[in-house]
């Protein structure tokens, strides 16, 4: 438990040690750790944990992420990523600030990006009305899509927020007909 002025705050702490697969999501800031393998994708809020014996492969998207087990995806945080030994990356990072202890090993690139810049995993972020221009349908189609998870997005306050390669990937996979 933390205080945060007078009120006492229970932290809500997740501890994974198994193998799993799908989507993971948090709308509410928690504590995350991995310890096994986990396969599909990552998206919270709070602070998340990659132990030293987990296997991730996955695209995640966080705020403070620590890794010292083995991932194989982007890596996206809005706060930082701190990478300690063993911790073996492969794929590219994003974060406005980034920790590299000696022996920690990042097979891909990094950018470091401002605390205001919108942050998608993998690239250029477009926003509802750029989905509908490129695949020349009505934004209300691309709303919908979004909110049945039809299409490749994540929700960033009351906007939809989308990746133009994941756009590009799910258009080629002919998930949809233009």
């Amino acid at each position: 438990m933390r205080r945060k002025g007078e009120e006492v705050v229970k932290e809500k702490i997740l501890d994974i040690d198994a193998d799993m697969q799908g989507t993971l999501s948090f709308n509410d800031p928690v504590n995350l750790r991995i310890n096994g393998k986990f396969e599909g994708s990552l998206n919270t809020k709070g602070s998340l944990t990659i132990s030293e014996n987990a296997v991730v492969k996955a695209d995640i998207i966080g705020e403070s992420i620590i890794i010292a087990g083995k991932v194989t995806g982007n890596i996206t945080a809005t706060i930082e990523i701190n990478l300690i030994p063993p911790a073996l990356i492969i794929g590219d990072i994003h974060a406005p600030r980034l920790g590299v202890t000696p022996g920690a090993v990042l097979e891909g690139n990094c950018r470091m990006i401002s605390k205001g810049e919108d942050v998608v995993a993998g690239g250029k972020v477009l926003n509802v009305k750029d989905v509908a221009k490129y695949l020349e349908v009505e934004a209300s189609v691309v709303e919908e899509w979004a909110d049945a998870g039809k299409i490749p997005a994540q929700k960033r306050g009351q906007e939809w927020k989308f990746d133009k390669a994941m756009i590009d990937k799910w258009v080629a996979d002919e998930k949809v007909k233009i």
